[in-house]
């Protein structure tokens, strides 16, 4: 008999539905049952395409005997992290309190009162390899309960003053060495012979590498850029990044980035189509383009919605197995390709008989460059190019026939934000309207499906149900997408939504003792501390990503009291910062922009004027991260809304009757110029 999950919308929950072990969701009910039944709560979280999570709930949750003695002696309860990362937040920062450690499935034991008393991640059924059993701590936790109770009751309540007081803390400022200390950290763990940092399992982190642009952008230094363009063409050339189909991984699990995690993010395609934007920007190289070019094909042929929202995830697994659907053997390669051409294929694929996975099989990463195998092979570099490519697409269709791994098909606010902002970026960066259509029908979907009629986001949306109030990241990087937006398309309505989406943030988020932003807002559910969310893990934190926004705004707008809430989450989070300021890089970013110096570039034009685009087209080219630019209508109905969103504006006007820029720096504004060509060596000196 299916258990209460059957009724839930998370594809995560559904897998559970059918489990013997009468799972509950999150809510009222549970608690209840808890206190009437006096029993202990087992919290599991995690989410639908985690390798971990089925792994334990194969030897585990679908096992009777474990099921029979978790519904007798406990209350079970199953939380989509995706969907509730308020929950995820407070239980995974209890994890890493107890054990030093965290990740998914997220297993915390709870009084009826949700006090967490015991907490880690995945256990095998039985005591293996140092592990302990699931089956033997649940009857460690049952004994503990029935016999040191108080001994309980005390440990949760000192957990729970260790979480409060980790909320709470001084007011603070950010200074140049905080920059600088965060570049030698990063430079202390490159990896120089494979790129990234630290050592395995390696995870891509690309807000880690926009700063190291940022950085690079201020000071010149040429370490910067190296790892930054180390990094990104290891990742493209390994078995991170899907050959066939393309795409990124999750991370690898090696140090070499050969062989991945391979379940695929939505906020990772994002975020590191982002990062090889930006160097494409800093170096005019074209590889960085096309690999962006390459995530966004796979994100609109695999990961969009019908009505334009994208979905979350890609699972890892097919048919219980790990990398079934991505991994090769060369006989696999020969029953779809000619004999020569397979040969071709393997040598440049790394697909041998051995292989350099598990059973024999070959995660595909560029082994062997077209230079060398067109001498070997006898054919022009052109001819090898142009016969990978077929093959490509050859074994791409032929892949399809293969059983799929499960998608994620819901969609959340935040991630779509995270991912329209990417494909804003992408026209802005490469021209192409197919980025800008799909960064507009995205935000199109959330502001339509999952805004209530107060202007409240809802979090998540799947098979026409919206559930659950949305959080600080839904705000921040939604609103990071109408900015993107509106510096793509120079459409003042999407700035209009910006300013709503932020302005809604603050009054909802704003914590008004401590500074800096909540991740919940004031009347949501109240958990057993409130979280304020400000580490850069694989997403950058709201906390971070309000900040960069809100200096942004700042800039196009001109309006002061967004430059102030920015300082005032600068002013929040500094002492935590200046700690260990690699982990805070996206953080970083936006004290970048607020620091300065910032650069404003007003033009006033038609874009049907052949010399407003050759001007838009200047300012555009190459690397400004701490440059924002406003576009007023020379007529039209967006006049007027523009200049009320952007006061200073009203006086800026064509000047002789020609296009015309009017470029500020310091917060100064020079004299307007009509030439684009001089407007563009002003850029020049513009950082």
């Amino acid at each position: 008999m299916p258990n209460k999950l059957a009724g839930e919308k998370s594809p995560y929950l559904l897998q559970h539905a059918e489990n013997p072990v009468d799972w509950y969701p999150w809510g009222e009910e549970a608690f209840a049952k808890a206190r009437r039944e006096d029993k202990p709560i087992f919290l599991s979280i995690g989410y639908a395409t985690c390798h971990w999570c089925h792994v334990m709930a194969h030897e585990s949750f679908e096992d009777e005997e474990v099921a029979r003695y978790l519904n007798e002696h406990f209350v079970a309860v199953k939380v989509d992290r995706e969907e509730r990362p308020d929950i995820d937040g407070v239980y995974m920062s209890v994890c890493q309190v107890i054990s030093g450690h965290g990740g998914w499935p997220l297993s915390v034991f709870l009084t009826p009162e949700g006090l967490p008393f015991f907490a880690g991640t995945y256990f095998p059924k039985r005591s293996r390899m140092g592990m302990p059993g699931f089956l033997e701590l649940l009857q460690e936790v049952a004994r503990l309960w029935r016999e040191e109770r108080k001994k309980i009751t005390e440990t949760g309540q000192k957990i729970r003053e260790v979480l409060q007081q980790a909320a709470k803390g001084e007011e603070s400022f950010l200074e140049e060495s905080d920059l600088e200390r965060a570049f030698s950290q990063l430079r202390g763990a490159f990896d120089p012979r494979w790129g990234g940092f630290g050592e395995a399992p390696k995870f891509p982190t690309p807000h880690q590498l926009t700063f190291l642009l940022r950085y690079h952008a201020r000071t010149g230094n040429p370490a910067a850029l190296g790892m930054v363009e180390e990094t990104l063409m290891a990742m493209r050339q390994g078995g991170l990044f899907d050959q066939i189909g393309y795409g990124f991984h999750r991370y690898s699990v090696d140090a070499r980035w050969l062989v991945p995690h391979f379940e695929k993010m939505l906020y990772d395609q994002a975020l590191l189509a982002m990062a090889y934007l930006e160097t494409f920007q800093v170096t005019g190289k074209s590889f960085y383009a096309q690999v962006a070019r390459e995530i966004f094909e796979y994100v609109l042929r695999d990961m969009t919605d019908p009505q334009g929202g994208f979905y979350s995830a890609e699972d890892a697994d097919t048919e219980g197995e790990e990398g079934l659907f991505y991994t090769w053997t060369p006989d696999e390669i020969r029953a779809v390709l000619p004999e020569s051409e397979a040969a071709l294929v393997c040598r440049y694929f790394g697909v041998t008989p051995r292989g350099n996975f598990e059973k024999g099989r070959s995660v595909l990463h560029m082994a062997e460059d077209p230079e060398s195998l067109a001498s070997e092979f006898g054919k022009t570099v052109q001819e090898v190019k142009n016969a990978l490519e077929n093959a490509r697409r050859a074994l791409f269709e032929h892949r399809k026939t293969r059983p799929a791994p499960l998608k994620d098909d819901k969609i959340l606010t935040a991630w779509n934000g995270l991912m329209a902002a990417a494909f804003a970026m992408g026209y802005r960066v490469l021209g192409d309207t197919q980025y800008l259509d799909a960064a507009v029908r995205s935000v199109g979907f959330v502001w339509e499906s999952l805004r209530d009629s107060r202007g409240r986001l809802y979090r998540r949306y799947r098979h026409g149900h919206t559930a659950y109030t949305g959080y600080l990241d839904d705000y921040a990087y939604l609103g990071w997408a109408f900015l993107e937006i509106y510096e793509a398309s120079f459409d003042p309505d999407f700035l209009e939504k910006a300013v709503l989406v932020h302005e809604a943030m603050l009054e909802l988020f704003w914590n008004r003792e401590s500074g800096g932003l909540d991740f919940i807002a004031k009347d949501a559910e109240q958990l057993i501390v409130r979280e304020r969310e400000v580490y850069d893990g694989a997403l950058p934190s709201g906390n971070s990503t309000a900040l960069n926004s809100l200096a942004r705004l700042a800039q196009i707008t001109g309006d002061v009291r967004w430059e102030k809430a920015a300082d005032g989450i600068v002013r929040a989070f500094a002492h935590e910062v200046k700690k260990y300021p690699r982990a805070y890089t996206h953080f970083l970013n936006g004290y970048d922009r607020l620091w300065g110096p910032t650069s404003e570039v007003v033009l006033v034009g038609s874009f049907q004027d052949p010399n407003f685009q050759a001007m838009v087209h200047a300012v555009r080219r190459g690397f400004r991260p701490r440059t924002a630019v406003v576009v007023k209508p020379a007529e039209g109905s967006g006049r007027a809304l523009l200049e009320r969103l952007v006061p200073l504006t009203a006086a800026m006007e064509l000047v002789g009757g020609r296009a015309t820029a009017y470029v500020c720096q310091g917060r100064q504004c020079g004299n307007p110029v009509t030439d684009p060509e001089v407007m563009a060596t002003l850029l020049e000196t513009v950082r």
